[in-house]
C-alpha cells in the first residue's frame, strides 16, 4: 500500500513537471514565432513603402522591382494604389492620423 502511494506521488510530480516544461516551451516558441511574424510584416511594410517612394520619384517599375525584390505585379498594384491616394488626399488613413490640437 505504501509503495502505491509513493508511486502515485511520483507520477503526479512527473506529470506536473511535464506540464510546466510544456507550457514553458510553448510560451517560448509562441513568442519566437510572434516576433518572427511581426518582423516579417514590418519588413514587408517597409519594402512596400520604399517601392511607393521610388514610384513617387518617377523611378520605373522595372527598377523598383529590381531593388525591392517585389514582383512587377506587386509594384504595379502599389503604383495604382499610390495614384488613387494622391487623387483622393482625404483617405481614411489621413483622417485617422490627423489629431486635433
Amino acid at each position: 500500500m505504501k509503495t502505491s502511494v509513493i508511486y502515485q506521488e511520483i507520477l503526479l510530480e512527473g506529470k506536473a513537471e511535464g506540464i510546466a516544461q510544456g507550457i514553458a516551451q510553448g510560451i517560448t516558441q509562441g513568442i519566437a514565432q510572434g516576433e518572427a511574424q511581426g518582423l516579417a510584416k514590418g519588413e514587408a511594410k517597409a519594402t512596400r513603402q520604399i517601392a511607393i517612394n521610388m514610384l513617387n520619384d518617377h523611378i520605373s517599375p522595372d527598377l523598383v522591382t529590381k531593388f525591392t525584390g517585389l514582383t512587377l505585379k506587386q509594384v504595379q498594384k502599389l503604383q495604382q494604389l499610390s495614384a488613387k491616394q494622391s487623387q483622393n488626399p482625404k483617405s481614411p488613413r489621413a483622417k485617422r492620423s490627423a489629431k486635433p490640437q
